[in-house]
């Protein structure tokens, strides 16, 4: 059992997601950084697509009446167990019963994952115990955790692992890497110019379902375009020439100019954007995209 003492900004169960719905209209979703919650998962003992918890910013304060085994990955946040001792990140966590463990603001980046042993109980929606906030489905009651909530928990027998130390993370600086959307070839040579020569701000107005971003108008050839399908990290370029870079809770149809894709392996840092962060671009090849993918999972899945 946990019990939320005080919520945070926004606290949501997720698992890795519900894919196989898009022509439902409903996206994958899912946790932001899936191999953070796996890895987080595999701390604790539980199967890597346990539901656990998805904070952002700044974190709630939870109480463990029976006591728990819980894992933090992802951004590091100010984070403090009962007795006032920091909490670790990247490590297995043994609490007494009725300890709390109280998170504050995230020192960089945005997002954490939460893990405790037996995964998050709620019920499993078309095959995931994801939120979807957009629709009010999923998770707890398809809402961001309040206070006086309690979230049962399951039963995980199984290994606890030391999380071996991965590689440093990125230059803050560094660019998003994307490939070329289905539609650069509308996007005048301006337009291009300043997508890849310029710097953007994200907006306050980002959520799950989207990242946007303020800067240099991205100058296109107005064109009438049937609906297609969008995955996150798709960047859509609407009429005002303000890109928006699709999330996991994002439409999974839409008819604006895609100009170009965040691959894969990049989704991570685009899961700890926040506010005011400054974003460029770069290309890499499909082919490199694919292979650093592939490595990213095996690093944090098997570190």
């Amino acid at each position: 059992m946990i019990e939320i003492q005080y919520a945070g900004q926004c606290d949501l169960v997720m698992d890795l997601g519900r894919p196989g719905w898009g022509a439902l209209g409903v996206p994958a979703g899912g946790a932001a950084d899936p191999a953070a919650l796996a890895a987080a998962n595999r701390l604790v003992g539980n199967e890597a697509a346990a539901a656990g918890l998805e904070i952002v910013q700044r974190g709630p304060v939870l109480r463990f009446p029976r006591g728990g085994v819980v894992a933090l990955t992802g951004a590091p946040f100010a984070a403090a167990r009962s007795s006032g001792v920091p909490a670790a990140w990247n490590e297995t966590l043994v609490l007494a019963a009725g300890e709390t463990l109280r998170l504050g603001r995230a020192q960089t980046g945005c997002r954490c994952w939460l893990a405790v042993r037996g995964g998050v109980a709620v019920p499993s929606l078309l095959g995931s115990a994801s939120t979807f906030l957009p629709a009010g489905f999923g998770g707890h009651e398809g809402r961001a955790l309040r206070r006086g909530d309690r979230l049962a928990l399951g039963t995980g027998p199984g290994d606890m692992h030391l999380l071996r130390g991965g590689p440093p993370p990125g230059e803050p600086d560094a660019p998003l890497r994307v490939v070329a959307g289905p539609q650069v070839g509308l996007f005048e040579n301006a337009g291009l110019a300043a997508f890849f020569g310029a710097r953007y701000r994200v907006d306050a107005a980002s959520d799950r379902r989207g990242v946007r971003l303020g800067g240099p108008a991205v100058a296109h050839v107005r064109a009438e375009l049937p609906s297609q399908g969008m995955l996150p990290g798709a960047i859509q370029v609407p009429p005002d020439g303000q890109p928006i870079i699709l999330g996991w809770d994002g439409p999974v149809t839409g008819g604006y100019p895609v100009i170009a894709a965040v691959i894969a392996a990049d989704w991570p840092r685009l899961a700890q954007l926040r506010p005011g962060d400054s974003v460029r671009f770069v290309t890499i090849d499909v082919e490199a995209a694919r292979a650093l993918a592939v490595e990213e999972w095996d690093i944090k899945e098997l570190g």
